[in-house]
């Protein structure tokens, strides 16, 4: 490659936006990033050797056989073409109300009942009468996901560890068409029975991507174009008034914790959700339920 008058290597043509590298509030925004053969080298962990290596990490294999519970979970798991039926436990009722949201049941069915499953998944656990052994979905591959994302954002996860609060974003990412949520393989819960009846069947339907280091992942974002926002209540700048028109990843931490200070560093700038009450701040799952509406009313603006 030739080099320009200052001895300096020409700029790729996915670095040279105004607000690449910058940070804080008050920048310009560039557009979108134009159609490219480049396919980005991406850092990808090595997994160790040896039996169930291959297997993802998010796994709660400790409790046995992966379970799903609750009605909207395994009907969405049983319209998932994606998704391995092993077992199928049903009450009579559970049944019948799958057969009026699915038609004919595809799988054999194993009749239970309440108590049946109260022993198999706890007496605490919400399952209406429903329960599906299954494998885990086959992991996307993360530049796989960012290909995919068509000028929808990412939502990335800085090691929220509540299953409800995850599968809350899920639910919201599917609601408001984020291109799909980012986890790390540690620090994340499982995905499994709890995380995916809160997800309501957007587990089925939002792609997860694991990725080992988090900051290698953010800039592995930034070496395609995307932008890193950062989501902090004490931001300047507020999240409504960006430019969306960039492809966007949205950056969110732990409730109370909140982003780490090497993620927070990574970020191409940090943006927060306009408030105006007694109360600062927003469980994680509200935020990221504010900040996709906040974009997708954004994308709708940009068709009209």
């Amino acid at each position: 490659m030739s080099n320009d008058a200052s001895g300096k290597p020409p700029k790729k043509p996915w670095q040279d936006k105004p607000w690449a590298g910058k940070k804080g509030p008050g920048r310009s925004a560039g557009g979108h990033r134009g159609k490219s053969s480049f396919r980005p080298k991406f850092h990808k962990p090595k997994r160790p050797a040896g039996p169930g290596a291959d297997r993802p990490a998010l796994l709660d294999e400790a409790d046995g056989p992966l379970r799903l519970f609750g009605l909207h979970a395994i009907e969405a798991a049983l319209k998932n073409p994606n998704r391995a039926v092993k077992r199928l436990l049903l009450t009579e009722n559970a049944e019948r109300r799958l057969v009026e949201a699915t038609g004919a049941l595809q799988h054999p069915v194993e009749h239970v009942t309440p108590r049946d499953l109260d022993k198999m998944l706890g007496a605490d656990t919400v399952h209406q009468g429903a329960m599906l052994e299954t494998e885990p979905l086959p992991e996307p591959a993360f530049e796989d996901l960012i290909a995919n994302a068509n000028g929808r954002p990412l939502i990335v996860l800085d090691q929220v560890t509540d299953p409800h609060n995850v599968g809350a974003i899920l639910r919201s990412a599917a609601v408001f068409g984020a291109a799909g949520v980012v986890l790390t393989r540690r620090h994340s819960p499982p995905l499994n029975g709890v995380l995916a009846k809160s997800a309501s069947g957007a587990l089925e339907l939002v792609p997860v991507a694991l990725v080992q280091n988090l900051a290698r992942a953010l800039l592995d974002l930034k070496d395609v174009g995307f932008r890193i926002v950062g989501l902090d209540g004490e931001a300047e700048a507020a999240l409504e008034d960006l430019d969306w028109s960039v492809p966007t990843a949205l950056v969110m931490g732990a409730e109370g914790k909140g982003l780490r200070q090497l993620t927070a560093d990574t970020a191409d700038l940090l943006a927060r959700i306009t408030t105006d009450g007694p109360i600062a701040s927003l469980n994680v799952s509200n935020a990221a339920a504010i900040a996709l509406h906040t974009a997708a009313l954004a994308r709708v603006k940009a068709r009209s």
